[in-house]
């Protein structure tokens, strides 16, 4: 069971961002990987096809591999994506009375694979009110700042808005939001790169700048990422082609604008409430 410290999240306040070890056991680290190569396949346990497929076996070996909502394809991302400990570790970090999870990543970047652009991950989110999450980045393979890394800028959860990135996958300057961000604040971004050992990770802000550089290195980076909100999050039905919202506003439900547990289900509150069901689904065969 994983927890956070009150000094972990005095870290977390002020810089907008967190690294932690110990979030994956080895055990959980080898599942990952095998089922990462089966997703990337087309290997779809449960039947159901992520939101987003962004790579495929015989796509261009440059561009990093992208996954969205591979829990609901695969029990095994599950397993980890709707663990409760990290759910309760999230709502201590934003101060939330609980955690429910809006999509994950699954993440691969293999040696020679091209950058991901800085961004701000709130500014895909105009479809939700309030449009905040947090998300919990873990490494399935030693991580090495040459490698392609997470790169996350401290005190940048404090910055403006920017809206979203106009290139996301490969930019040809991959920086190039961040320091005009950083130009408007006045400030020099003072980057971070998380380097951790597999089952390592961090946890950031969702105004919190970051990205990651090209992978120079021989190592393949793979990672699982959790992007979770507010269990009192609801949909922004007046935003809804915003953002993100085209591809996930499919799940609003007819008759409110409440986001529907079976797509976003609450993994912990504080009252002691966790979706019905979760457990039954990650163990089903």
């Amino acid at each position: 069971m994983f927890s956070v410290s009150g000094a972990e999240i005095d870290r977390f306040r002020r810089d907008g961002f967190v690294v932690v070890d110990g979030l994956l056991s080895a055990a959980a680290v080898a599942a990952l990987r095998e089922r990462f190569a089966r997703l990337f396949r087309g290997e779809f346990e449960t039947g159901v096809t992520p939101d987003e497929v962004n790579w495929r076996t015989g796509s261009d070996e440059r561009l990093t591999r992208q996954i969205c909502n591979g829990w609901r394809a695969d029990r095994t991302v599950a397993a980890t994506v709707l663990r409760e400990d990290l759910g309760r570790a999230i709502a201590r970090l934003r101060d939330w009375p609980g955690t429910r999870v809006m999509i994950d990543n699954v993440l691969w970047k293999p040696p020679g694979a091209r950058s991901l652009a800085h961004h701000q991950d709130n500014a895909y989110l105009g479809w939700l009110q309030p449009p905040d999450l947090t998300s919990c980045w873990m490494a399935l393979d030693d991580t090495l700042e040459r490698g392609g890394t997470l790169e996350l800028v401290r005190g940048s959860h404090r910055w403006g808005h920017s809206p979203p990135a106009r290139e996301f996958h490969a930019p040809r300057d991959y920086r190039k939001g961040l320091r005009e961000a950083a130009a408007k604040e006045g400030v020099e971004a003072e980057i971070v790169a998380v380097e951790v050992r597999s089952g390592g990770g961090a946890f950031h802000h969702g105004w919190a700048w970051h990205g990651s550089g090209p992978n120079r290195s021989t190592r393949h980076r793979r990672a699982l990422v959790i992007h979770a909100l507010s269990s009192e999050t609801r949909f922004c039905p007046q935003r809804l082609g915003e953002g993100t919202g085209p591809i996930y506003g499919r799940y609003k439900r007819l008759a409110d604008d409440a986001l529907d547990e079976n797509f976003f289900p609450v993994t912990w509150r504080e009252d002691g409430y966790r979706t019905p069901g979760l457990e039954r689904f990650i163990a089903a065969p």
